[in-house]
C-alpha cells in the first residue's frame, strides 16, 4: 500500500536583499497533520522533494493552539495561523510564504513590529501608576464585559493588516487591530483617562480616515473579531472628539 504524502511549496529566501526562490517538499501525510507541524519537520530534516539538502526553513512559532499569533503566514494566497490550518482542508501543492505587508526577516519570518509601534502611538493600556493603594477597582457591569471580552481576544498575528489594501506605506495607515484596541481601552473605567488622546491620534496621518471599509480584516480575522464595528464606532468618536476640539478652540 503507496505512503500517503503531502507536497508543500515554501518561498525561501535568506535575507531581505537575496533573490526569492521556492522549494518543494514531501512529507508524510498524519491524522491532524496542520502547517505548523510540517514546517517544524521540514526544519528538523531539511531535504526537498528531489532529495537535495537545503537549509533549515525560518518562521515563527511559539503556543501551537492560535493564541499567541506569531506563526501567521500566506499559506495557498490567504494570510492565516499556520497552527489552525488543517493539512487536510488544504488544496495541494500547499504554498507557504510569509506575510507580504511587512519587512522580511528571512524565508518565512517578518519583522512586525509596525502593530506595537501604532499600539503605543495610540496610548493602548490601562494607566496604572503602582506606586499607591488604588483600592478596589471600578465596577464593571455584565453587559459591557461581554462587549468587551471579544476585543480583547487580539493576538496581535497582523493578518487583518496583511489583507488590507489601506494598509502600505503611501497611507501609513494604523490598521483595524490598532482601531479595536482603542475601542476596548476606551471602554474600560480606568484606561478611558486616555480617550481623548487615543482619539486625536486617530484623527491625524494614518487614522481612521483612511479606512476604506474593505472588510478584509473581518473576513480574516482567526478570532471573529468584530473588527468593522469597531471601526465605525471610533470613527463616529474622532468625529465627535475633532467637533468638541474645533468648539474649544
Amino acid at each position: 500500500m503507496a505512503t500517503r504524502t503531502v507536497a508543500f511549496e515554501i518561498k525561501r529566501q535568506a535575507s531581505p536583499d537575496a533573490p526569492a526562490v521556492w522549494e518543494n517538499f514531501e512529507l508524510e501525510w498524519r491524522p491532524g497533520m496542520n502547517v505548523v507541524s510540517a514546517m517544524m519537520e521540514i526544519a528538523a530534516n531539511p531535504v526537498t522533494a528531489d532529495g537535495r539538502p537545503t537549509t533549515p526553513i525560518t518562521y515563527d512559532s511559539n503556543c501551537l493552539e492560535e493564541i499567541c499569533g506569531s506563526c501567521a503566514m500566506r499559506i495557498n494566497g490567504k494570510a492565516r495561523m499556520a497552527c489552525s490550518a488543517l493539512v487536510d482542508n488544504l488544496r495541494q501543492p500547499i504554498r507557504v510564504e510569509p506575510l507580504s505587508k511587512f519587512p522580511l526577516v528571512r524565508d518565512l519570518q517578518v519583522d512586525r513590529n509596525v502593530l506595537f509601534e501604532n499600539l503605543m502611538a495610540v496610548k493602548a493600556w490601562v494607566p496604572v501608576d503602582g506606586t499607591y493603594d488604588l483600592g478596589s477597582g471600578p465596577r464593571v457591569f455584565p453587559q459591557q464585559q461581554e462587549a468587551n471580552y471579544p476585543l480583547s481576544n487580539c493576538i496581535s498575528c497582523c493578518c487583518c493588516m496583511d489583507v488590507c489594501p489601506q494598509f502600505n506605506e503611501l497611507t501609513g495607515f494604523v490598521g483595524a487591530a490598532t482601531i479595536a484596541q482603542v475601542k476596548l481601552f476606551n471602554n474600560h473605567p480606568t484606561g478611558k483617562v486616555f480617550k481623548e488622546d487615543r482619539l486625536r491620534a486617530l484623527a491625524g496621518d494614518g487614522g481612521i480616515q483612511e479606512c476604506g471599509f474593505a472588510q478584509n480584516c473581518v473576513d480574516t480575522c482567526p478570532k471573529q473579531i468584530p473588527l468593522t464595528d469597531a471601526i465605525s464606532d471610533i470613527s463616529r468618536d474622532v468625529l465627535i472628539q475633532k467637533a468638541k476640539d474645533f468648539l474649544r478652540g
